[in-house]
C-alpha cells in the first residue's frame, strides 16, 4: 500500500498508477471568451488523448474568465501540445500554453495571515493601544 500525503489516506498500487501526473496538465491562457469546450477539445486532441478539459467561469456571472486547463493522458503528449499550441491562434486570440502549476495559497486578503502569533485575543490591546 502506498501512503497518500494527506494523513490517514492510503492508496493501493492499482489506484496509485491511475493518478495523472501533474505535468500532463496544461494551462491555456489568453483565450477568447467565445471559445467553448468543444473548440478547445478539437484544437488540443490532435496532439494526444485528452482526459479532461476545464474552462474557468466567473462564479457570479457564469461567463468565461479567459483561461482553461487541459489534461493529457501522458506527459509526452502534453509537451508536444505546448510546443505546437503556445502562440497559436484560436478564435482570433494568440494562446499562451504552458505546464500548469499548483495553485498558490493567497493567505487571506492583502497579504495578511490571521494565524500569526499577534492575532491572538487581546493582542491589539497588549501592544499599548489604550483606545481599546
Amino acid at each position: 500500500m502506498i501512503r497518500n500525503p494527506i494523513p490517514g489516506n492510503t492508496l493501493t498500487a492499482d489506484e496509485y498508477t491511475k493518478i495523472i501526473p501533474m505535468n500532463s496538465k496544461l494551462y491555456v491562457g489568453n483565450m477568447s471568451f467565445n471559445t467553448n469546450e468543444d473548440a478547445l477539445r478539437a484544437a488540443f486532441s490532435q496532439f494526444g488523448t485528452l482526459t479532461d478539459v476545464y474552462i474557468a467561469n466567473d462564479r457570479e456571472t457564469g461567463r468565461p474568465r479567459g483561461f482553461a486547463f487541459v489534461t493529457f493522458s501522458t506527459a509526452d503528449e502534453a509537451k508536444v501540445a505546448i510546443e505546437k499550441m503556445n502562440g497559436a491562434d484560436l478564435d482570433g486570440r494568440q494562446l499562451t500554453v504552458n505546464e500548469a502549476r499548483p495553485k498558490e495559497s493567497s493567505g487571506g486578503g492583502a497579504g495578511r495571515s490571521f494565524d500569526s502569533p499577534n492575532r491572538r485575543p487581546g493582542a491589539f490591546q497588549a501592544r499599548g493601544n489604550s483606545r481599546y
